[in-house]
């Protein structure tokens, strides 16, 4: 590496210095077609830049090629439709494609998604952007792509890591082996929870190589509502407690725990926002339980629709099974929306005192019933 880089940390870098530009690599950032998609990683380069204008960035945020761009194909559909080029927030963004192979996908995905970005890269750096850092988000499998980007380029790399990538990933030992390489090389990490960090400390990692850099909302974006009782009006809300239970439609996010506890809440309403692969299977238990009345489905949400929803409700309800930072519990609670969620990895460090909310004692439907009653006697 070039003198001097390879015993830099992040936090060490020259802001004050205008020759500094980094390359951030994440496979999670938004696009035109996907404006949400990886938000919070554009939200906090965003963030970077505005505090420390004088560095330049540019984004590469490979996406998996699809051959089709039919609806019925879903989100590959989706990224079939998004641009190779395009500039978000002043900030340009280039989408290489990858492949992506079912089922065995997961051990080659490192080294397709470097494979198909390192020309866009070097095209970038013969081009005239030399860049001095490379950004990585995720350790598996970006964090992988970005080390094999770095050795190729010889430049250094940091890596932050956001959820499944550290709580779940490491559990497969072949990923595992390729995360451990990945802690070894990289100039230094980053976590967006105290809990993620816990479980680079337990992988070996050395605690003066790992910082903590929670995410954070956009106060002015999200706000309570000045016309909230109108704004229910508008939304179809009833009159009685509205909750909303946000995020994809899998088992993790705990949807179908919403839904159970929903029949021992007779005098509650439930919106659920989001769409996912659990869409009919949660829509037959709503009918199972004969809560067609209570419970609808809102679909996936703008950031605009989201913000209304939240603003209108009476509680955010998160029943995940892993976290790393919810940023739902972030805009929840900025919309003037206190929150019940399960205490698992960073949730615990959102959720930290009354007034934000309340934490299960445990994942199971009877929990949350308890939370919200808690909740909704001594409301914050």
């Amino acid at each position: 590496m070039r003198s001097g880089w390879s015993r830099l940390h992040a936090a060490a870098l020259p802001l004050s210095d205008s020759r500094v530009k980094i390359l951030t690599f994440s496979s999670l950032y938004p696009n035109e077609r996907q404006p949400s998609h990886g938000i919070f990683v554009e939200n906090r380069l965003r963030q970077l830049l505005s505090f420390a204008p004088e560095l330049s960035v540019t984004v590469v945020a490979p996406v998996p090629w699809f051959p089709s761009r039919n609806p019925r194909f879903g989100s590959y559909a989706e990224f079939a439709g998004v641009p190779s080029h395009e500039h978000r927030h002043g900030i340009e963004v280039w989408h290489p494609k990858y492949p992506v192979i079912p089922k065995i996908g997961m051990h080659l995905t490192p080294w397709l998604m470097y494979r198909a970005v390192a020309d866009r890269v070097r095209q970038l750096r013969d081009a005239g952007f030399d860049f001095d850092l490379i950004d990585a988000h995720y350790f598996y499998p970006d964090g992988v792509a970005a080390m094999r980007l770095a050795e190729a380029f010889d430049r250094p790399f940091v890596v932050t890591g956001r959820g499944t990538d550290l709580n779940l990933i490491p559990n497969y030992p072949a990923a595992r082996a390729k995360i451990l390489r990945v802690t070894e090389t990289a100039a230094h990490m980053i976590t967006v929870a105290g809990a993620l960090k816990q479980y680079l400390l337990e992988m070996g990692v050395a605690g003066d190589r790992v910082s903590v850099l929670r995410n954070g909302v956009d106060l002015q974006f999200f706000h309570p509502a000045d016309r909230r009782q109108a704004l229910r009006a508008e939304l179809g809300f009833g009159s009685c407690p509205t909750l909303i239970s946000v995020g994809h439609l899998i088992e993790r996010k705990g949807h179908h725990l919403v839904i159970e506890a929903m029949r021992a809440m007779p005098a509650m309403e439930l919106v659920i926002a989001g769409d996912g692969p659990e869409a009919d299977a949660l829509r037959r238990q709503v009918t199972e339980c004969a809560l067609e009345d209570r419970v609808r489905f809102a679909g996936r949400l703008s950031q605009e629709a989201l913000r209304r929803h939240y603003q209108a409700a009476d509680a955010l309800v998160l029943a995940s099974s892993r976290e790393g930072w919810a940023n739902v519990l972030l805009e929840s609670m900025a919309c003037g929306t206190p929150v019940v969620a399960t205490p698992v990895d960073g949730t615990p460090e959102v959720v930290a005192a009354d007034v934000a909310g309340r934490l299960t004692a445990d994942r199971t439907a009877g929990a949350i019933v308890r939370a919200l009653s808690k909740l909704f006697d001594a409301p914050p």
